[in-house]
């Protein structure tokens, strides 16, 4: 099994940030170097346990979809090799297969959640008043069935430790302008209509996933962060899906399901995974991979 590197140690670059999931370098004053590790977050904890590859995994299909969504609009790669801004074997070894050297931009404040399918929080929202993130939906629509059309249901974006919030189109163009609030949109539910109808000729349904953009000096809007991953996306097996009933997943929703049967808060400390759970959800993370690239 592959060595899982639950945090990076790269001595040679300035450490910007640690999130959830990824370790963050500046590489001179422009650039900076995302380095995915294989921790795991879930219910916004980051858990004691890696999982071995994840963040190989994370790389390689962001990387994936930045290549064939590139026509959509521009990326932060910037093609440099991640192991030539490093100074050692021990830190190449570190960043090989699971970096990326990016451009440095100004992120939005905004996730940008698209969702093409009823499920999760916003069945739950739908169950109790009818609509999805404010958005009045028909009635008599059941879980996980796909909606009319894709809607975009932004929300903030919290601090480590915190929960985003939904909102609406209103708060996005009042925080970060109204012309860029509707690029952000019209933007978002292109690149999820083209990367589910691929995704559909591979036997997954992307029910949902969030994108994060920035700009740079000029303003010029760019996708940033990771795309389309299991970790950003709920994705289904096409072949076991059924409308009235929370399909199996390629994602850490498998985690998740683990989670609630156990006597936990949801809050950190979080609990220790039984190696089973490890290595299942460390295969469900490589499947997404092979069915999506092969």
């Amino acid at each position: 099994m592959t060595q899982a590197l639950y945090q990076s140690s790269i001595t040679s670059l300035p450490l910007l940030n640690r999130g959830k999931v990824r370790d963050i370098y500046a590489v001179g004053d422009d650039k900076m170097l995302i380095v995915a590790s294989d921790r795991l977050s879930a219910f916004d904890v980051i858990l004691p346990d890696a999982i071995p590859g994840k963040g190989a995994v994370l790389t390689a299909v962001a990387n994936f979809w930045f290549a064939k969504l590139g026509h959509i609009i521009a990326n932060q790669l910037t093609g440099i090799d991640p192991e030539s801004v490093v100074s050692s074997e021990a830190e190449r070894a570190q960043v090989r297969g699971r970096a990326v050297v990016v451009r440095k931009l100004r992120p939005l404040p905004v996730e940008a959640v698209v969702r093409g399918y009823l499920i999760g929080s916003g069945w739950k929202d739908y169950q109790a008043t009818g609509k999805l993130c404010g958005i009045a939906l028909p009635a008599g629509l059941r879980m996980a069935e796909k909606l009319p059309t894709p809607l975009f249901t932004p929300s903030t974006k919290a601090e480590l430790g915190s929960h985003d919030e939904n909102i609406d189109f209103a708060t996005v163009a009042r925080t970060v302008g109204a012309d860029l609030a509707a690029q952000v949109r019209d933007t978002t539910l292109r690149l999820y209509t083209e990367a589910a109808d691929y995704a559909a000729t591979r036997g997954i349904i992307i029910a949902d996933t969030k994108f994060e953009f920035g700009v740079d000096a000029t303003g010029k809007l760019y996708l940033i962060d990771e795309v389309l991953t299991p970790d950003s996306s709920r994705f289904w097996p096409a072949d076991t899906y059924q409308v009235g009933a929370s399909p199996a997943s390629f994602d850490k929703q498998f985690v998740r399901d683990y989670l609630e049967t156990l006597d936990w808060n949801k809050k950190a400390p979080g609990p220790e995974l039984p190696v089973e759970i490890i290595d299942k959800t460390a295969a469900k993370y490589r499947e997404a991979l092979e069915r999506l690239t092969a």
